[in-house]
């Protein structure tokens, strides 16, 4: 009986190839858990941050009010429309 060694080759190369990808798999799966903690961590960050940026832009609204200062309330509220059109956050009003 005669070896067929571009079956025996195609095998091989099928267990290598299956192999390897296994490996990539596997450490794609912990790379995705690992950078899914991260964005968890991060997103709680983001939500910490948010909520003591609101918190302080409404106690600087509330004092600009309580004082009866337009002049500062309006340079303010240009500087932070304008931040946000910056960042894209809000489109921009004037093109």
């Amino acid at each position: 009986m005669e070896i067929n060694w571009v079956v025996v080759g195609w095998i091989i190369d099928m267990v290598l190839n299956g192999a390897v990808w296994l490996i990539i798999a596997v450490l794609s799966l912990i790379l995705i858990d690992m950078t899914d903690t991260w964005t968890r961590k991060a997103i709680k960050l983001m939500d910490k941050a948010d909520k003591t940026i609101r918190k302080f832009i409404d106690n600087v609204f509330e004092w600009i009010q309580k004082k009866n200062l337009k002049i500062l309330s309006s340079i303010i509220l240009l500087i932070v429309f304008g931040i946000l059109s910056q960042l894209g956050i809000m489109p921009k009003l004037i093109t």
